[in-house]
């Protein structure tokens, strides 16, 4: 109940500190911008108390009294405008609401349930996209309650946590408020998931010239999938690929549709064998929104920061308090979301060149950009750049994945975008050639994502620049769906457009609503109930600060589950974030299978534990004799050992 009133409280005062600066906004705008902040502030307000105390219920506590502060400053430079009260605008913008984000965010709460850390038998279940990602946003959840600020990988300490954690010190003070970890990951997912759908349309319902194109365009943002179920039901009738081996294409008729949604990431939207049809475009809830966390949180605040920049451009004014507000969220976003960041930061350039191109004032852009700069600097020195100097991260390579190592491109370029989003690509080639001085407004902000993106890539994992790729993509479905109806009501008259209209909606949505579908039956086990009873039992009886040697399998109950450190954690993600693991594996496999020969290893990464289980064993073949003799048996069961260090 604490941790519920807890965000409950957050919530209010980010709608009551939008109640006093944007009066002047619609109710549903009011509401919409007031949650997101409201989310905004819990990330950052804990963590602030943190880096001087450590992230426990005091710290909490204390982040109150700063939320206080900010509502009296709101109160204090308030809009003394009457707030603007429900109006037929707002009407037809909550039949949207209700006819796609609320549906939308039901099917993501029944996922959310499905895939986090679900019980069964004592075990732990999770869904496909998930079962990659999950562990490592656990793992941060678990170990930042009582940490100060900065903090290490808890799967490998001594270097700095500079990935964007504050979505997962958001889920850490639920946890700290007495909320399960569960509860303390899906609670605040449903809640971004809604805003993200209900934000979304509400910039459209801004920057479209219809609510029905408002509607398409969120549709054709999150069942996004392209053309890839062509290669699923082609040649149906002829079976050409066998499991691992082409197959997307392997089983005839109903074999087909069986593979997409009982095989391992076989969905034509968003397939593993990247290799032999090369779809990348992958469904957004599917494998971003769901499986995540820093993406959804950073949507949280980046759509808020697009809907005041478009509602800015669109009246031709940019207030004070807006712009301020604009400028804080924006330099709020580096920990929450980098890529995001990135993301707003140059569809601001564009959208501030093509203002100066038109003889539009500069200063407010100068008053936005240096807030956003001034707040976001210290996290990009202190965090971002510390960790993605090394080598690997920023590097030129063209057309993005399509070309991998600049060793050639593996479809025609335009072929590879065509059949990767499929037929909207093509309404954006027309969309492009029209005389519409909005809409190119638009694409000014969205190309200059898309040629960086398209040009550099950011991290060791080509794939992640899709996260960059996303945003150009929301910012052009909006003149995309305009156009649409343009070409729709054109065909007035035509007895077959009803009919041109459900085929076009076919094509534009089977991807993404197969990929959906797989993720809704999805089942796999994530913690067995013996990794369960083994973190309850490291949770319990062993020091916070206690550090653990395990092997370096993502999916690991210490780290994940009873937050303790590890020596070194999975390539899977060290890898992708500039880690060099090899040195401590090393080490570690050596100990493992000769305890006696490397006595001094232990020692050497200060470990008070050492875990032998099912994933010691198979990867490195440990020698349970050799450790029973030097060390203290403290657990056993469930086939796993854990062993007392008594220089621990």
């Amino acid at each position: 109940m604490t941790a519920l009133l807890f965000l409950l409280t957050y919530l209010l005062a980010g709608w009551l500190i939008i109640r006093l600066l944007l009066p002047r906004q619609g109710l549903l705008i009011r509401a919409w911008l007031g949650l997101s902040l409201g989310l905004f502030l819990m990330m950052w307000l804990p963590a602030l108390i943190a880096f001087v105390r450590p992230f426990d219920l005091a710290a909490q506590g204390l982040s109150l009294l700063l939320l206080a502060a900010l509502c009296l400053a709101a109160f204090l430079l308030r809009d003394r405008a009457a707030p603007q009260p429900m109006e037929a605008a707002d009407r037809a913008a909550l039949k949207l609401l209700l006819g796609i984000a609320l549906p939308l965010t039901l099917l993501s709460a029944y996922l959310l349930h499905t895939h986090i850390l679900r019980p069964v038998a004592g075990a732990l279940h999770t869904g496909q996209s998930t079962y990659g990602d999950l562990p490592l946003h656990l793992a941060m959840v678990t170990n930042l309650p009582g940490s100060r600020l900065p903090v290490d990988y808890s799967m490998l300490p001594g270097q700095r946590l500079g990935y964007p954690f504050l979505v997962n010190a958001l889920s850490a003070s639920l946890l700290t408020l007495g909320l399960p970890l569960r509860g303390a990951i899906i609670l605040p997912s449903v809640l971004m998931m809604g805003l993200v759908f209900a934000g979304y349309l509400l910039l459209a319902l801004r920057a479209c010239r219809a609510p029905r194109a408002a509607a398409l365009a969120a549709l054709l943002v999150f069942l996004n999938g392209g053309l890839g179920f062509l290669y699923a039901f082609d040649l149906a009738g002829q079976p050409l690929g066998s499991p691992g081996v082409n197959q997307l294409q392997s089983g005839v008729w109903l074999d087909r549709l069986r593979n997409i949604l009982q095989g391992w990431y076989q969905t034509p939207a968003n397939h593993a064998e990247f290799h032999q049809y090369n779809l990348r475009f992958s469904n957004i809830i599917a494998d971003l929104l769901l499986p995540q966390r820093t993406f959804l949180a950073g949507w949280v605040v980046l759509l808020p920061c697009l809907y005041l920049l478009v509602d800015m451009a669109r009246a031709g004014a940019w207030p004070a308090r807006q712009t301020v507000l604009l400028g804080l969220l924006a330099g709020g976003l580096p920990l929450i979301h980098t890529h995001s960041f990135l993301a707003l930061g140059l569809a601001s350039l564009g959208f501030m060149a093509h203002g100066l191109l038109k003889r539009q004032p500069l200063k407010p852009w100068l008053l936005y950009g240096g807030l956003a700069a001034l707040l976001a600097l210290p996290q990009l020195l202190a965090f971002t750049f510390h960790q993605s100097g090394g080598e690997g991260f920023v590097h030129f390579q063209f057309n993005w994945v399509n070309n991998p190592g600049n060793q050639g491109l593996r479809d025609a370029y335009l072929w590879f975008y065509l059949k990767n989003i499929g037929l909207p690509f093509l309404l954006l080639l027309f969309a492009l050639f029209e005389r519409d001085a909005w809409h190119r407004k638009l694409f000014a902000g969205a190309f200059v994502i898309f040629a960086l993106a398209e040009l550099v890539l950011f991290q060791p994992n080509d794939y992640d620049n899709n996260k960059l790729f996303y945003v150009w993509w929301a910012l052009c479905a909006m003149p995309v769906a305009d156009y649409a109806f343009t070409l729709f009501d054109r065909l007035r008259g035509l007895r077959a457009r009803w009919l041109m209209a459900v085929l076009a909606c076919v094509m534009l949505f089977a991807s993404g609503v197969l990929a959906l579908a797989r993720e809704a039956v999805g089942d796999y086990q994530m913690f067995s109930a013996g990794d369960v009873r083994l973190a309850d039992f490291i949770r319990d009886e062993t020091p916070r600060e206690a550090r653990f040697m395990t092997g370096p399998h993502h999916l690991n109950p210490v780290s994940s589950l009873a937050g303790r450190q590890v020596v070194v954690g999975p390539d899977l993600w060290l890898y992708f974030h500039g880690f060099d693991t090899a040195s401590r594996q090393q080490d570690l496999a050596a100990f493992y299978r000769d305890p006696a020969s490397h006595p001094r290893v232990p020692a050497q990464y200060g470990v008070s534990y050492i875990v032998l289980g099912p994933a010691e064993y198979a990867e490195w073949g440990a020698d349970e004799a050799g450790l029973e003799g030097r060390y203290e048996l403290v657990y056993q069961a469930d086939g796993y050992l854990v062993f007392q260090v008594p220089e621990g």
